[in-house]
């Protein structure tokens, strides 16, 4: 039983910093140019 709050406790922890990273990646601005990436494949710099 108290492997289950352990891993409860872990799994929480593991959530919550993924949520947290997340929210940072979309006030940092990491999701703002989604097209630029897809055409900069396209063509080539000379």
């Amino acid at each position: 039983m108290v492997v289950i709050l352990y891993l409860l406790g872990i799994s929480l922890t593991m959530g919550s910093l993924g949520l947290a990273l997340f929210l940072w990646s979309l006030r940092s601005g990491q999701y703002d140019d989604l097209d630029g990436a897809a055409e900069r494949v396209l063509f080539e710099d000379e």
